[in-house]
């Protein structure tokens, strides 16, 4: 019987639902990390394509405990279809319906009259039984309405379902005893297809609690109805909780119920989390993420406090922590002033008998107001944070799609935005990215950066663009070769305005360039060659004469040689900068934990 204890329990029983076990949305705390799957899509694929419901369901993973308890029991459901497996395994055997899918492609075979300059090569074919050799010979007839193309046609099918046949027999393990015809074994092996299908969902579905990915139309073959719809209920009320998380993590789904949006909420989101992955593997090492305090006159305050001392300024005052100091000595000043009143001695002055060892300042604010002392005065601890400018040169030419290494990249360049936005806010960060050509990046653009398409596969290559043209534009120029001569030219313009001493390129590439300028002028050159070598190392140069250093990440690529290593250290050294070598997966890692390093000595 219901009472005030039970409702509540009751209630849940009769609507399938229980908020124990199944969290809202609104109070599961971060819930499920839908952005990072999303994010990754989008480091893959770009604008080239959206990220479907469908395909967030399949990426993110829930905790199965939050649907146990909830509809039928996903591991029944399994024993159920697996009884069902075994019983059709038990009941037949395949011998001779493998006989009669033979003799029906025989004797189909064997009422065709091919034409004479076919003849040789359909029997071939049936000799071997090769399905793509009837296909080419439907194709050389030419005539899709004659006889013989007609006949094709039924003998192809005849033997595709020879093919089914045999593909039956291969999969599955048969010991019955009852005999098959062939239509009889295709419905038993696209039903078996089914089962395996519904099974790999519902395995899936108890290891990561993705319900939405089980097809409910196809287990409605198998399963009780009742029990079809009550998983239909828990599939939905899952996409609802995961819908309702998304919309909090900065995913915006479109109003027709489409692909994914990602809004500036969902890069902080991930960001942070890319940054809480990087950190707290670095944390575990010798040296650890934080450096020591470096304190002293500067423009940032810290929570530290310490005593006022003479020559600091009063803008760092911690004002609550010195008031307090000044209204608590007057206050314990009284106390013992009308102590010493009670027992007839004169009241000590203020000050301890000296009223000027120890500066004082009346404070206005109340009717009998309060002094207050330089011993009373806390003051922050301040460090000097000095401005750093940044400028990321990413290669974005045919080579980085190997390996997925343009990946790499864009995630390193949201790190280490996130870096700077979280941590270094004053800190300038731009991003060019390199082909043929070098362009300037927009962060909010970083992630629909894509490796440019080859054009042009002849092992040797020499040409000439003179871009002052008005009749060559940029479109006209095969996109996937590396300038990177023109990328640290305008990183070179970024960083030559900013005002500090600190000014860096970290540049990211995987080999030697193959195009650069000379004025006017673009060269595509393959193999690599010198000139194009020269005008880069010159930029270098220029680099160095701004005060520019240029911290270079060698990515590993199946065509790197000893040649693309001495380039890359020559290239890091005219300007005082450092080469590193490093595995694309770990490139976000080393780039901004180097940031970081850099950082600390800039503050040092």
């Amino acid at each position: 019987m219901a009472n005030r204890d039970t409702l509540g329990g009751v209630i849940h029983t009769y609507q399938k639902y229980d908020p124990v076990k199944f969290p809202s949305a609104r109070d599961a705390g971060e819930g499920p990390d839908m952005v990072s799957a999303a994010f990754e899509h989008a480091l893959m694929f770009g604008e080239r394509r959206e990220l479907t419901e469908e395909e967030l369901a399949r990426a993110i993973r829930l905790d199965p405990s939050q649907i146990a308890g909830l509809g039928p029991s996903i591991d029944a459901l399994r024993a159920m279809l697996e009884e069902r497996k075994r019983k059709i395994l038990e009941r037949y055997e395949t011998r001779k319906a493998r006989k009669r899918a033979h003799k029906a492609l025989h004797g189909a075979a064997s009422e065709v009259k091919p034409p004479k300059q076919f003849a040789d090569r359909f029997r071939q074919a049936i000799k071997t039984e090769q399905l793509r050799d009837l296909e080419r010979l439907w194709y050389a007839t030419g005539d899709d309405s004659s006889p013989f193309a007609r006949q094709l046609v039924q003998l192809l099918d005849r033997m595709s379902d020879k093919y089914e046949v045999e593909e039956l027999i291969a999969k599955y393990a048969f010991t019955g005893a009852e005999a098959m015809t062939v239509p009889q074994a295709l419905e038993v092996k696209e039903e078996l297809e089914k089962i395996d299908e519904l099974l790999k969902q519902l395995e899936e579905a108890a290891k990561t609690a993705q319900i939405g990915l089980i097809d409910m139309e196809m287990l409605s073959e198998f399963a009780e109805p009742g029990d079809v719809d009550q998983l239909s209920a828990m599939q939905q009320q899952v996409q609802d909780y995961l819908r309702e998380v998304a919309e909090r993590q900065g995913l915006e789904q479109s109003k027709q119920g489409g692909a994914f949006k990602l809004t500036p909420k969902a890069h902080r989101v991930f960001q942070g989390k890319l940054l809480q992955r990087l950190f707290s593997d670095l944390e575990a090492s010798r040296t650890g993420r934080h450096q020591a305090d470096l304190t002293g006159e500067g423009a940032v305050e810290t929570q530290r406090t310490r005593p006022y001392e003479f020559g600091d300024s009063v803008a760092n005052m911690d004002v609550v922590s010195t008031f307090t100091n000044a209204l608590l000595r007057e206050a314990a000043e009284s106390q013992r002033s009308n102590a010493h009143a009670g027992a007839g001695e004169p009241p000590a002055s203020v000050g301890g008998g000296n009223d000027h060892a120890v500066p004082t300042t009346r404070v206005a604010g109340s009717p009998r107001g309060f002094r207050l002392r330089s011993d009373d005065i806390v003051i922050h601890e301040t460090r000097n944070t000095p401005k750093a400018a940044t400028s990321v040169v990413m290669d974005m030419s045919g080579s980085m799609r190997y390996d997925g290494q343009y990946i790499n990249v864009k995630r390193m360049a949201l790190t280490l935005q996130g870096l700077l936005r979280s941590e270094y806010p004053g800190d300038f960060l731009s991003f060019v990215e390199c082909y043929s050509f070098g362009k300037p990046v927009e962060a909010g653009k970083l992630l629909n950066l894509m490796p440019k398409p080859v054009t042009i596969t002849n092992p040797v290559v020499q040409l000439r663009a003179d871009m002052s043209r008005d009749d060559i534009s940029e479109s006209m120029v095969p996109p996937h070769f590396t300038n990177l001569q023109h990328g640290l030219s305008i990183a070179r313009r970024q960083l030559s305005v900013q005002d500090t001493p600190n000014r860096q390129i970290v540049l990211i590439t995987d080999g030697l360039p193959t195009a650069h300028f000379e004025g006017e002028v673009l060269y595509l050159l393959y193999p690599p060659d010198p000139r194009t070598e020269a005008a880069t190392l010159r930029e270098g140069m220029l680099c160095a004469r701004e005060g520019i250093t240029i911290n270079l990440f060698l990515l590993p690529s199946w065509s790197q040689t000893e040649e693309d290593v001495r380039f890359a250290y020559r290239l890091a050294e005219s300007t005082r900068g450092r080469v590193f070598f490093t595995a694309g997966r770990d490139l976000d890692r080393y780039v901004v934990w180097d940031y970081v390093s850099r950082r600390r000595e800039v503050l040092g």
